[in-house]
């Protein structure tokens, strides 16, 4: 195994982490840094599904009490029926879309300018939600009716466009359609989880010809371990953070990290129209 393949899987691994749930797009900053790490090719599309399973199984230990007791009590209480049936009409618009339009989305969208023009809409429309009289209609996940289940859906849709973020759409959305900040962000991370799992399962199926050699594994390894640490630790600190805080700092940050990326394109100092090529 290569030492510059143990950084760029170190390196990956945390950027996927720390992004996948913070409305800031991971998509998006993976596309970027791998371009700018040359990581590419068939190597890099069976690597991206590994570091989500790794981000997924994180979110999925944090909130492991509020899963069992769905589970549990899912034949005989109201509450948990509820909240399944809020997350399968939550989940399946972006599944629609995504199984019409996913390699069109692919072959079109993913790359840096798309990302970082998104990255810059996104904050703006960020700081607008933000700014804007927020009323509450909804303190818990378990009191949300299957009409915000699917504005939320719906508004995940949006994060088929790479840059654009799929926490970002489902929080923001959240707080447009009445949710409370607290609300809107654990509804993110439950949605996130038949999402993501579903994302990677097909994806895992599409490029299942990507994983018959082993040579790449210990890549893999260092990957998902250190996503799922990562991921572990933005989890937590995202939870703290939105107690007292709101989302803008986080729109600043997608407006000027998009527009440092265009402008590096339109000064000529990186051609990212044509990285990762």
């Amino acid at each position: 195994m290569e030492f510059w393949a143990v950084i760029q899987a170190f390196i990956l691994g945390v950027i996927e982490g720390l992004t996948e749930f913070l409305p800031i797009s991971s998509t998006g900053h993976q596309i970027i840094f791998a371009d700018l790490l040359g990581f590419g090719g068939q190597r890099a599309k069976a690597f991206n599904i590994i570091i989500q399973l790794g981000a997924i199984l994180a979110v999925m230990w944090e909130f492991r009490q509020k899963i069992m007791q769905v589970v549990i009590g899912l034949p005989n209480q109201r509450t948990a029926q509820n909240f399944t049936r809020n997350l399968l009409i939550a989940f399946f618009p972006a599944v629609i879309l995504g199984l019409a339009f996913a390699s069109t989305i692919e072959k079109w969208l993913f790359n840096p300018i798309t990302v970082a023009s998104a990255l810059v809409v996104g904050g703006v429309v960020m700081i607008w939600a933000e700014k804007r009289k927020h009323v509450i209609a909804t303190e818990s996940v378990d009191d949300m009716t299957w009409k915000q289940a699917l504005q939320v859906g719906c508004c995940q849709c949006l994060a088929l466009i790479p840059g654009t973020s799929r926490s970002a759409s489902t929080i923001i959305g959240g707080l447009i359609f009445g949710l409370s900040r607290k609300t809107a962000t654990e509804f993110s991370f439950f949605l996130a989880m038949p999402t993501m799992m579903g994302a990677a399962v097909y994806s895992l199926y599409k490029h299942r010809n990507l994983f018959e050699t082993g040579n790449d594994i210990p890549v893999f390894v260092i990957g998902f371990v250190t996503s799922f640490i990562f991921a572990m630790i933005a989890v937590k600190a995202l939870l703290k953070f939105i107690a007292n805080h709101s989302y803008v700092v986080f729109a600043w940050y997608r407006i000027a990290f998009g527009l440092l990326i265009l402008a590096t394109w339109q000064l000529g100092v990186i051609d990212w129209s044509t990285a990762g090529e």
